[in-house]
């Protein structure tokens, strides 16, 4: 590895695990030689990281120069925090991991005592039963989105019935108790929603449907909302 880019890691691991810590757990968290983590830890130094402790205490970054100083509140903090443990319970485990660094990043560029509260935040959230890991990568569907590029989609219906189709990916919806794919399908040619549960394969195509996606997914959107305001206007009682 490039030692820009090791020195680059070592220090998202020091924002992103509990301080102290040591050469050894940074070793293995980095897939160096402890002896590496010392050499790096003095470069990064020299290039104007404030990191305090030593061998055989463990390290702490204590100021970051790669980014800017932030100035939240400690309930803007607490919200960050709540957040981003949320996204353990969604059985996705690259968006949380992607959380968790964010979230070290942000405390890595708060005053002493405003990431000392962000370290021991009183909100936390917890989950008796965690939702199973999607049955495909949804890092697919998401890079997909982004690009504004076609899927290959082979999905089992609600009836059970396999289909194999073309889509274009608008939008990933996080529900109480699934995750649901929000696009068009070119094959019946109009909106659809896919439960994720249900994908069997996706895989990414070369054709491009930008710069469609963000219009169609405000129509999408509209039009749910629309029909979900029908659906309970017909619900409430009194209504003729």
């Amino acid at each position: 590895m490039p030692r820009p880019d090791r020195l680059f890691r070592l220090l998202d691991t020091l924002r992103r695990l509990p301080a102290p810590v040591t050469a050894t757990r940074l070793a293995e968290a980095t897939e160096v030689s402890p002896r590496t983590i010392y050499r790096d830890i003095e470069a990064l130094r020299a290039g104007g990281a404030r990191i305090e402790g030593e061998a055989g205490f463990g390290y702490t970054l204590a100021e970051d120069p790669a980014l800017p100083p932030q100035n939240l509140t400690r309930l803007e903090m607490e919200a960050l925090t709540l957040g981003i443990a949320e996204l353990r319970h969604l059985g996705d485990p690259e968006l949380a991991r992607a959380g968790e660094m964010a979230l070290a990043k942000i405390a890595a560029t708060l005053p002493e005592a405003r990431a000392h509260q962000a370290a021991h935040a009183i909100l936390s959230s917890y989950r008796f039963t965690r939702r199973a890991p999607a049955p495909v990568d949804l890092a697919v569907i998401r890079q997909a989105c982004w690009e504004e590029r076609a899927l290959r989609l082979d999905y089992i219906d609600r009836e059970g019935a396999p289909s194999s189709r073309v889509i274009w990916p608008l939008s990933l919806v996080y529900l109480d108790n699934e995750q649901m794919l929000l696009a068009h399908c070119c094959l019946r040619g109009g909106y659809r929603q896919f439960i994720v549960a249900r994908m069997v394969a996706v895989a990414a195509l070369d054709e491009s449907f930008r710069p469609r996606r963000v219009p169609m997914l405000r129509e999408f959107t509209a039009q749910i909302r629309a029909r979900y305001k029908i659906e309970t206007m017909c619900r409430e009682p009194g209504q003729g």
